[in-house]
């Protein structure tokens, strides 16, 4: 056979494509880890670009991978794959939970790829914490972006502890090597087709009564809720869940401890997530004495708050009123990298912190400021369904709305049985039980009119 020319074949054989660094790092992230290595199987070419090329394994995406998933096998069955020598008493927990892992970093390494790997998705897999210890703290990891997201057998107690060890003063300089770890938020997952349910079975559980527990009802109000979230979404200037009005970003309140780690390594590891910079987290301005709230045994809307994970997020266009707020919004390339958490999903072509973070914007358009609080900091001041809401400097607190919702509702209940309603000021309250007065709350209450509910 001649040599290849344009008129009868491709001037070009795969393996010398991949060859070209710029190629191969664009298109190996895409690849599941299995395809790699069954690629490197077909030639003697591929076989060295796969396991001598350092853009191959630089991302490292576990999630995926059967052999890292442990299998539901008792302690004592005798031996496992990832393990040559026999299981005993010996062996402790967490060595058991991350043996798979563990067993995919040996191989790695024993082919000298695993210090190739600079960003690693171990996301629902068995991660126990002696585990991140070594990612983050062995010489034989080299890695940048860590995620462990909804990760099993993880002791949140012993990874804070790392985390502060990992970035006490004393560390050796240019240590930690990681830069950021995604675990608060959810992983992404492949969207599966909805299963049909089966009609020849019929439901044992009595229907609920009521007109808004009818099956049109129900369809209609997931309809107007999936418009509502496709409608903010265009309206927004970035696709990212954080430059929306999103709402509440986790589906649970992180503890105080984990907002003094993250205070600790500020400057130091990002997350996927950021401390709230409201005003009342400053003690310098949150310490205001005020005689009125001190006599009605409530706490000052200025009171003192320790530092506090931001799980709301608001949208780009700030207070409903200045279009701002008092803690200055955060500006990608302005303000400083420890205000922006690290957005999803994950990038594939770069480890570095910059990439992480940088929101995307959608008509190409000037990069969009970051508004987020934690949930004290918007107590009284963020309606919960349309994502309105007022800073310290257009919006004072009352009293009735320091409250708790139940005696929000007594007090607007009893004003409005001794006729006293039309004395309260219009724009006295402008949240109330989590709504807008304005808007809102008026639909809310327009909606249950003639209902069981409390307005009926």
């Amino acid at each position: 056979m001649g040599p290849l020319t344009v008129d009868n074949s491709l001037p070009y054989r795969l393996a010398d494509l991949l060859s070209i660094s710029l190629v191969l790092r664009q298109t190996a992230p895409y690849l599941p880890v299995s395809s790699v290595f069954a690629l490197a199987a077909t030639s003697k070419a591929l076989h060295h670009i796969v396991h001598h090329s350092p853009d191959v394994f630089r991302y490292l995406d576990l999630s995926t991978v059967k052999s890292a998933i442990v299998p539901y096998e008792p302690l004592d069955s005798g031996g496992i794959s990832w393990r040559a020598q026999r299981m005993d008493e010996s062996l402790t927990e967490d060595e058991f939970y991350s043996g798979p892992v563990r067993g995919i970093f040996a191989k790695l390494q024993r082919r000298r790829t695993l210090q190739n790997v600079q960003t690693l998705v171990l996301d629902g897999l068995s991660v126990p914490a002696d585990l991140v210890r070594e990612i983050i703290a062995e010489d034989a990891f080299n890695v940048r972006i860590l995620s462990i997201r909804e990760t099993k057998h993880l002791n949140e107690r012993k990874l804070q502890q790392v985390l502060r060890y990992a970035v006490r003063p004393g560390r050796p300089v240019g240590t930690p090597k990681i830069k950021g770890i995604y675990f608060f938020g959810q992983r992404e997952t492949v969207q599966e087709a909805p299963r049909q349910k089966s009609t020849t079975k019929k439901s044992r559980s009595p229907s609920p009564k009521g007109v808004m527990s009818s099956q049109g009802a129900q369809i209609g109000a997931e309809w107007n809720h999936k418009s509502s979230e496709a409608l903010s979404a265009a309206l927004a200037q970035s696709p990212d869940k954080w430059y929306q009005c999103s709402g509440r970003m986790m589906p649970k309140r992180a503890s105080l401890e984990w907002a003094e780690t993250l205070k600790a390594c500020e400057g130091i590891i990002a997350f996927d997530v950021v401390l709230c910079r409201g005003p009342r987290h400053d003690p310098a301005r949150a310490f205001v004495s005020n005689s009125d709230s001190e006599a009605s045994g409530l706490p000052h809307p200025a009171s003192y708050l320790s530092p506090t994970i931001a799980t709301i997020a608001l949208g780009s266009k700030g207070c409903d009123t200045c279009h701002s707020c008092p803690e200055r919004p955060a500006v990608f390339g302005q303000s400083s990298s420890s205000e922006f958490p690290l957005l999803s999903p994950i990038p594939l072509h770069s480890s570095s912190l910059r990439a992480a973070q940088m929101p995307h914007t959608i008509d190409g358009s000037n990069l969009p400021p970051l508004f987020v609080r934690c949930e004290d900091c918007l107590k009284g001041r963020w309606c919960e369904r349309c994502h309105k809401w007022w800073d310290e400097d257009c919006y004072t607190v009352s009293a009735v709305a320091q409250r708790t919702e139940l005696q929000q509702t007594e007090f607007m209940q009893d004003a409005a049985t001794d006729g006293t309603a039309h004395m309260l000021p219009k724009q006295s309250i402008k949240v109330h039980m989590g709504l807008c007065v304005n808007s809102c709350l008026i639909g809310e209450m327009m909606a249950g009119a003639g209902s069981n509910g409390m307005w009926g």
